[in-house]
């Protein structure tokens, strides 16, 4: 190893740490949204989770899909990533939300939760969505829902 290597090298590992998590909207033909209530949290949830360590956002949400739903079905491109300000008890993060696309219900009817994470799931109009998920995930939800209806673009652009 070069000495710019080591240099290199050391200095990742200096870099700030951000928690991750990864989520997919699917959406039914009449465009509600898939939400999941779970056993641990007083409020609904987009289907996903935490990124583990050396493991991408998207391989994160389909391991989440398959765990939580019993989904084996890989979401599409990005819809949107969300900083989330530190607060007490919890570090700064980044939500990476992809597209699930529009779920047919004889791929919904078969979807089965994980008794030990979730209580169950619906589909939910933008009213319920709005009063079932925390303020900070239904302004995620509308915005990833806008940009999926405008393009399917990702809501952010890199700042060069």
């Amino acid at each position: 190893m070069t000495t710019t290597e080591s240099v290199s090298v050391d200095y990742t590992a200096t870099l700030a740490r951000k928690r991750m998590g990864a989520g997919a909207l699917f959406f039914d033909v009449t465009g509600r949204v898939l939400l999941v209530e779970p056993t641990y949290k007083d409020y609904w949830e987009i289907p996903g989770g935490a990124v583990e360590a050396d493991e991408s956002p998207h391989e994160a949400v389909c391991r989440e899909l398959k765990d939580e739903l019993g989904l084996s079905r890989p979401p599409g491109g990005l819809l949107g990533i969300d900083w989330v300000p530190p607060r007490e008890g919890r570090t700064e993060g980044l939500m990476v939300v992809f597209d699930g696309g529009v779920l047919p219900a004889e791929e919904a009817a078969g979807i089965t939760v994980a008794p030990e994470e979730l209580r169950g799931w619906a589909w939910c109009t933008a009213t319920e969505v709005a009063e079932r998920l925390s303020p900070l995930l239904a302004r995620r939800v509308a915005a990833c829902t806008a940009a999926r209806a405008a393009a399917g673009w990702s809501t952010w652009k890199t700042a060069h």
